[in-house]
């Protein structure tokens, strides 16, 4: 696509998919509702198309690797703290959530810190989908996916890529069929994250950072980085439960702040 369309189509694109998917529709704004509360109609259709825009957008910037139509991203982080995180662990679980730019982060780190990634995702129903978007996330080679199901042994891979001093990235926002999640709070009313991150955290001694993005404009992205979370590897239900809800809470403060760069689309 020539360039003008690929800077204006996306926004346009996604507002009128929120427009004519009356599903959809309602299903952004009882989420928005959670968020941020009630409010009139017009608001909330403002920012329901808002967040479908939103996505659009950052699904573009992402499809747009390797083609005429690709602008290097800007990227705001700590990076000093990062180094430091990354200098003081052999391996790091970082946690995050479906906002705006969230995938920069396996790149990010593979380029700039030498780093070997590995993001955990739920599978895309679409085979066709979930091919095209892998192809571009691991595109430079730094970064491998891997999805998750129903293997009960999908996790040592994860494990002997940790203990080797990797990095996984994984979601919280939501727990994919088949895995165990812990029973949070999460915007006041109950949640539940998945359990992956803290035991992987348990098992092999990996701080779990959380870490969140938003789009801040074309192609530039802000990121927050968490303070980290240690798991003892002799933690009860208690602790387990309480780190859960430390995470959710990491999660609710963020998305609070950027309500319509939450694509919390799926089941």
């Amino acid at each position: 696509m020539p360039g003008w369309f690929v800077r204006v189509a996306p926004a346009l694109i996604g507002a009128a998919i929120a427009l004519g998917d009356r599903t959809a529709r309602r299903k952004i704004s009882e989420q928005l509702s959670r968020v941020r509360g009630r409010t009139g109609p017009v608001r909330d259709l403002l920012d329901v198309v808002r967040t479908f825009a939103n996505f659009a957008s950052c699904l573009t910037d992402v499809l747009a690797r390797g083609s005429k139509n690709e602008l290097a991203a800007e990227v705001s982080v700590d990076d000093a703290y990062v180094a430091a995180l990354l200098a003081s662990a052999p391996g790091i679980i970082f946690v995050t959530a479906h906002t705006a730019g969230w995938e920069r982060l396996g790149s990010l780190l593979a380029s700039t810190h030498r780093r070997r990634v590995t993001i955990v995702m739920q599978r895309e129903r679409d085979p066709d989908a979930r091919d095209l978007q892998d192809r571009v996330r691991a595109a430079d080679g730094a970064v491998t996916i891997l999805h998750v199901g129903d293997d009960p042994l999908g996790s040592l891979p994860l494990l002997r890529h940790l203990r080797g001093g990797g990095v996984v990235a994984l979601q919280i926002d939501r727990v994919p069929r088949g895995m165990a999640g812990r029973t949070v709070r999460l915007f006041g009313q109950p949640g539940s994250i998945p359990e992956g991150p803290l035991r992987l955290a348990q098992l092999t001694g990996a701080p779990i950072v959380p870490v969140f993005s938003a789009r801040t404009a074309r192609r530039r992205y802000s990121t927050r980085v968490c303070p980290a979370l240690h798991v003892a590897r002799d933690a009860d239900a208690g602790e387990l439960d309480a780190a859960a809800q430390t995470l959710a809470g990491y999660l609710e403060a963020f998305v609070r702040a950027h309500p319509t760069q939450w694509f919390a689309f799926g089941d």
